[in-house]
């Protein structure tokens, strides 16, 4: 990517913190509604949630990335996002605090990702972009899962 080239990505919030994924991984921007639960998962597998007849695998991003649990406010919000995983694309579901806006950055924005300092694995930061109201964070979304966890994921998804 050339310093001149913008990615366009959807920001959310966890907190006070501000994350952003490229907007060609999102699908869907659903209000937040319970799941259908399924035992056995970790902590952070919300369950399936309904988008026009498809279950989705849907994750609790705080927990997924060690923030503490809060309860769902009117702002909450599920983020249908395309993984890409080396064999396959995996569909989830990603419950934020709140979706903010979709917006540009342009390459020569994006710094690297701090390894101190933040709550969060910095290996799930593909960059951070210094922005007037403070700093957002572009996940990157092939980091967050393992291939055995995305693999796991999908088959409790599945059964």
């Amino acid at each position: 990517m050339t310093d001149g080239q913008e990615i366009q990505a959807v920001t959310f919030g966890l907190g006070a913190e501000i994350f952003a994924v490229p907007v060609t991984l999102v699908r869907e921007i659903l209000d937040y509604r319970e799941t259908f639960r399924i035992p056995g998962g970790p902590d952070y597998l919300l369950g399936l949630t309904d988008m026009r007849g498809e279950g989705i695998t849907t994750i609790d991003f705080r927990l997924r990335l060690g923030l503490p649990p809060v309860e769902p406010t009117p702002a909450t919000r599920i983020l249908v996002i395309d993984i890409p995983l080396e064999d396959r694309v995996l569909v989830l579901g990603l419950v934020v605090d709140r979706v903010i806006e979709v917006t540009s950055f342009r390459a020569n924005q994006i710094g690297g990702a701090p390894d101190v300092g933040v709550r969060w694995p910095s290996e799930y930061i593909g960059g951070v972009v210094k922005r007037d109201e403070g700093f957002t964070v572009l996940v990157d979304m092939a980091r967050i899962f393992t291939a055995e966890e995305a693999t796991r994921l999908s088959s409790q998804a599945a059964a």
